[in-house]
């Protein structure tokens, strides 16, 4: 990676990622007269039900569908899948989480299994690729993330959670998210061939709110005051950000690499979603289901700050 990359990164990426979040944690300490996990709640339900929903729509109408792009979504699910691998046995039959309480292990599984792939992994790949690049996080969201986070996460989060869970309807629930929505009319228009040009413009303009909002979302989450991490934590941030993004990066080169093991850009836009740090609803979703909130926000605050060094090593590897 060169040092014009590096600074480039720094400027066009870490930049406004750091300056939005800083101000959500300013926003914490100065503005007290309105909560921050109130204003979180609310910024995550105007970013879901209002704003989400036209972004995705322009992604997926615009993109060019092929099978490399699809290639994006099944290796951030294989990503998933090895973290949860690697994270249970630590959390749920190893000395390491046997202290904790079943709310605290549920939050740390799920903050460190699922990644940030769209309202980070978008500026990021954008950055990487160009415009191409940005409909790899839509996909990666929406025909990955999402999807598994609102059935699998789900029962994470109510039978690993609780000691009385019980499973939810989960295709009712995914199917009832405005995001998933937006992709799939998006989806339609693309492959019927229709001309929408002006819709999907004012839908990217719409949308365009959405990465800056929940970035500053995050900066309202983490627990500025005690950012020191426990062994739990600390075990669930080294996996989301590195051994994830090695197995998915292990399992792409076996599936999809060339001869000398070379990966295309799709499928190295499938890794650098896997190595996104913690999902930006990660402190939201532990307080909708009744997990250890302050836990969640922590490996999120903690994944996001450590990504600003694991990033140019990935991107050395892959580019």
């Amino acid at each position: 990676m060169t040092g014009t990359l590096l600074i480039q990164l720094l400027l066009q990426v870490w930049l406004p990622i750091a300056l939005l979040v800083a101000a959500g944690g300013l926003w914490t300490r100065y503005r007290r007269q309105i909560p921050a996990d109130r204003l979180r709640v609310d910024l995550n339900r105007l970013v879901v039900d209002v704003l989400a929903p036209p972004l995705l729509f322009a992604l997926s109408a615009q993109a060019h569908i092929s099978l490399d792009l699809l290639s994006v979504p099944l290796i951030t699910a294989i990503g998933i899948g090895v973290a949860f691998a690697v994270l249970y046995p630590v959390l749920y039959r190893s000395p390491i989480g046997r202290h904790l309480s079943r709310e605290t292990r549920a939050a740390i599984l799920l903050a460190g299994i699922f990644s940030n792939v769209l309202f980070m992994g978008l500026p990021t790949l954008g950055f990487l690729f160009g415009p191409a690049g940005e409909p790899y996080a839509a996909f990666s969201d929406v025909l990955a993330s999402t999807p598994i986070l609102w059935t699998f996460g789900v029962w994470i989060a109510t039978r690993l959670g609780h000691e009385d869970g019980h499973g939810k309807s989960l295709l009712i629930t995914v199917w009832r998210l405005p995001p998933v929505w937006g992709f799939v009319l998006g989806f339609a228009v693309n492959f019927a061939g229709i001309e929408v040009e002006p819709l999907i413009k004012a839908a990217r303009f719409i949308g365009m709110a959405t990465v800056p909002i929940m970035l500053f979302t995050l900066g309202l989450s983490i627990p500025w005051g005690n950012l020191r991490p426990t062994l739990p934590v600390g075990i669930a941030v080294g996996v989301k950000l590195i051994v994830a993004p090695l197995g998915a990066w292990l399992a792409a080169r076996v599936l999809f690499g060339d001869s000398s093991g070379s990966l295309a850009e799709a499928q190295q836009a499938g890794v650098f979603e896997v190595a996104m740090p913690t999902m930006i609803m990660a402190a939201s979703f532990a307080d909708r289901f009744h997990l250890d909130v302050r836990a969640a926000a922590l490996t999120a605050g903690l994944s996001s700050l450590g990504f600003l060094l694991t990033l140019p090593l990935w991107i050395a590897l892959l580019r």
